[in-house]
């Protein structure tokens, strides 16, 4: 039986604007097996953001093929995808994305509220549970534009997570934070990881991806590096707090 959670084969993506082609991705095979924690590094523009937009169904290659936990996922309805999405994937975007009117508990809860599978009184447990372990329950009903940067991009971790998804893909979670609060939501996401989470996370911050157990760097749309972090999770808290 396969543990693998992740397997793309040859995936290309190619934008088209006015005549021009721009090859984002170049022949991506990749495999990222259930518990991993992955970083994607690499510099600007060299495709991990639209790498990472594909693994979560918010886009779709133009070639390749795409398999989530055993399902082919490359050419579904976008019905399918967002259905897939709200269920399996939970995500963190550098920017928080949290709405401004509403309240914690609501923004935690909203893509909750797509799932038909769960009650008013499953959302709100899950809610819960979210908040708790983000140590976030004392500010359930503050609003976003009251907290500071560390205690949004927590609420976006527990949004990302309360509804147990099979990932969590992180877009630069740290890019908008100090020191301080970057090492609060890495050391976050390295107890979500222990607690069995699979976590594949862009980053341009070195410390933050020797965090992962494995290390991929793209270069002009193609994989041009993928190893095993020779840093140990001690040594890179070290590092950290150097």
């Amino acid at each position: 039986m396969t543990n693998s959670l992740i397997k793309l084969t040859n995936i290309e993506k190619v934008f088209y604007t006015d005549e021009v082609e721009t090859h984002a991705l170049n022949n991506i095979t990749l495999t990222i097996n259930k518990g991993e924690y992955v970083s994607i590094s690499g510099p600007s523009g060299c495709g991990k953001s639209t790498l990472l937009s594909l693994l979560g169904l918010l886009d779709t290659g133009t070639g390749g093929t795409y398999q989530l936990a055993g399902h082919d996922v490359s050419d579904i309805s976008k019905k399918e995808r967002a259905s897939i999405r709200n269920k399996e994937i939970g995500f963190i975007f550098q920017a928080f994305n949290l709405i401004s009117d509403l309240d914690v508990e609501e923004n935690v809860e909203l893509p909750l509220t797509y799932r038909k599978d769960l009650t008013k009184s499953q959302r709100q447990q899950m809610v819960k549970d979210a908040l708790e372990k983000v140590n976030m329950s004392h500010r359930a009903k503050h609003f976003p534009s009251q907290l500071s940067g560390g205690q949004q991009q927590r609420i976006a971790v527990a949004r990302a997570i309360a509804g147990k998804p099979s990932m969590i893909l992180a877009d630069e979670p740290t890019g908008n934070l100090d020191s301080k609060n970057a090492s609060a939501v890495m050391e976050l996401l390295d107890v979500l990881h222990e607690e069995g989470a699979t976590i594949c996370m862009v980053t341009h911050d070195p410390i933050s991806a020797q965090r992962a157990e494995r290390n991929i760097d793209i270069l002009d749309g193609q994989i041009v590096s993928d190893h095993s972090n020779s840093l140990s999770k001690s040594k890179s808290k070290e590092i950290a707090a150097a």
